[in-house]
This record gives C-alpha cells, sequence and structure tokens, in this order.
C-alpha cells in the first residue's frame, strides 16, 4: 500500500484517496447537478408523477399537510386503508440528496398499498357509483313504476341517456 508524505510525516492514509481540492469538490458537484438536472427536472414537468411501483404495489400521493395544518384523522384513515409512506431510499432521485424519511412534496406524501387491495376498493366504489345512478333512474321513471315523475306526455318525460364520457359543450 502507497501512503503519500504530508509535511515531512508519513501518512497511513492511501496514495488513492487523497483529498479533493475544492476546484475538484466544485467540478463533481457540477457534474452530479447537471447529470440530474437533465434526468429529472423539465420545464412543465408533472411534479406530483408517480414513479413506477414494485410488482403486486400501487403509488398514490396522499394529503399530509394544507398550509401547515397536519389532519392526523385523515393520516389514520390513509393507514387504516393500508397506505404507508414510501420512504426515500427507495426513489432517491425524487428527494434532495441526503434527505431522510417519507417522499413530500407541497403537502403530499408518496404512499403505497397491495395492488390487490386498490383493486378491490375500485372495483367496489365503481358498484357503488352504478348503483347510485340505477336508484337516481329509478326515480325519475317517466312509466310511473314507483318513480317520483309519472308523466306520460313525451314533451314533459324526463329524457335520460347515458354516456360516460367527458361532455364538451357545443360551440
Amino acid at each position: 500500500m502507497k501512503t503519500i508524505k504530508d509535511e515531512g510525516r508519513l501518512s497511513l492514509r492511501p496514495a488513492a484517496l487523497h483529498e479533493e481540492t475544492s476546484a475538484e469538490r466544485a467540478a463533481r458537484r457540477v457534474a452530479e447537478l447537471r447529470d440530474h438536472n437533465n434526468a429529472t427536472v423539465d420545464e412543465g414537468s408533472d411534479k406530483f408523477a408517480t414513479p413506477i411501483p414494485p410488482d403486486g404495489w400501487s403509488y398514490e400521493w396522499k394529503v399530509k399537510s394544507v398550509m401547515g395544518y397536519v389532519d392526523a384523522a385523515y393520516l389514520q384513515k390513509m393507514a387504516r386503508s393500508g397506505w404507508e409512506p414510501v420512504d426515500t431510499s427507495r426513489h432517491p432521485d425524487m428527494m434532495a440528496r441526503g434527505a431522510v424519511g417519507a417522499i413530500e412534496r407541497d403537502g403530499m406524501v408518496l404512499c403505497e398499498r397491495p395492488a390487490e387491495i386498490t383493486n378491490d376498493i375500485k372495483a367496489r366504489d365503481l358498484r357503488n357509483a352504478r348503483a347510485q345512478v340505477r336508484m337516481k333512474e329509478g326515480q325519475l321513471d317517466p312509466k310511473g313504476k314507483g318513480g317520483l315523475i309519472s308523466r306520460e306526455d313525451a314533451q314533459v318525460a324526463p329524457k335520460i341517456t347515458k354516456d360516460h364520457n367527458l361532455y364538451v359543450p357545443e360551440q
């Protein structure tokens, strides 16, 4: 092992591990920042884009605080429904160098839960939404079969259409 001589004394530090000069450290940091900025920062990019989750998991941003107020009851509700914060170590490029803990941005925290649970809850929400639509259709039944409106005249009968696409008004 080679050693370097420091002011007439023999150093135990290997020659390959010499201390960086200020200029070398600055040049190394410039290269890191340019590499990071070119890879992750883009004008107009979505700062809340989620990274691809590991197999079997889903990611979503959840509210942690609004104007500095942390809603502990909401955070407990999210934890009970399976959401847990994603640690910075899993996606270090999403946070500042040296950051520890959860990935956070503007009062939001990136959370994960098993994809199977997320799919179950989405299916339940879809069933509930369709049931509400069917209930309202029944209330507007023009034939008088238990509906609130029983008008036989075509001019006053409610006209119900189902369209699950985004409505764009005519111009």
